[in-house]
């Protein structure tokens, strides 16, 4: 079962310029504030964790770019009721954090403290359909990929905003990337812009329609079935 934190953002705070009496608490000149992002941390309840630089750039079209003030993401195909959302609407579902290894297919692999939204709550807002047995994920590069149903359902799987502590960079998958644990990494879709309910479970994503195994289990061989 996952562990529901409160999440809050941890800000550190410059100040400089102006004049500052050593000690006595006298006057103050000019005083600028400046908000940082907080560090990534790099343990978490005892596990040690990767570096978000441990990760390799093996993305289709290069690191991607998702303006907030445009950005939407949708829920469609077989559900009750189609969401379009803003990063910020997403975000005010409850948030969730779990400690995923997610595994390349290149031979590398990265331990990370995920944070952000069940996905499994997404589909229940959007009245997913009983026929519906797969969601395909689109990604802002054109990239898609595909997970069971119920799949997202029973693992509880992330739609991460957070990776160790800190805001999802744009060359991680901001605004939002895909935990989908005990499968190999090319199915942890990155910069997300729509989930959609599909009853076709043979639909096969980008690496996917290239040989790659549709069901990515990371206990089987990534390319096959």
């Amino acid at each position: 079962m996952t562990k529901k934190m409160k999440m809050k953002n941890v800000a550190a705070f410059v100040l400089w310029g102006g004049w500052f009496l050593s000690g006595c608490g006298g006057p103050v000149g000019r005083e600028m504030v400046s908000k940082l992002e907080p560090a990534q941390i790099s343990e978490y309840e005892g596990q040690d964790l990767s570096s978000i630089d441990d990760f390799r750039e093996n993305s289709i079209k290069g690191p991607q770019t998702v303006a907030l003030d445009s950005y939407k993401l949708k829920v469609t195909g077989l559900v009750g009721k189609p969401l379009t959302l803003t990063y910020e609407q997403v975000l005010a579902h409850d948030l969730y954090s779990k400690v995923v290894t997610l595994h390349c297919v290149e031979g590398w692999d990265a331990t990370i403290l995920w944070e952000g939204l069940l996905i499994g709550d997404l589909l229940q807002e959007a009245e997913v359909q009983e026929e519906a047995v797969i969601a395909i994920f689109h990604a802002a590069d054109g990239y898609t990929s595909s997970l069971p149903v119920d799949y997202l359902l029973d693992k509880e799987i992330l739609l991460a905003h957070k990776l160790n502590g800190v805001t999802l960079p744009p060359e991680r998958g901001f605004p939002f990337q895909v935990v989908a644990e005990a499968k190999w990494g090319y199915k942890w879709v990155k910069w997300v812009t729509e989930i959609e309910l599909s009853n076709d479970p043979t639909y096969r994503g980008y690496w996917e329609s290239f040989g790659y195994s549709n069901n990515g289990n990371l206990d089987q061989p990534y390319f096959g079935p």
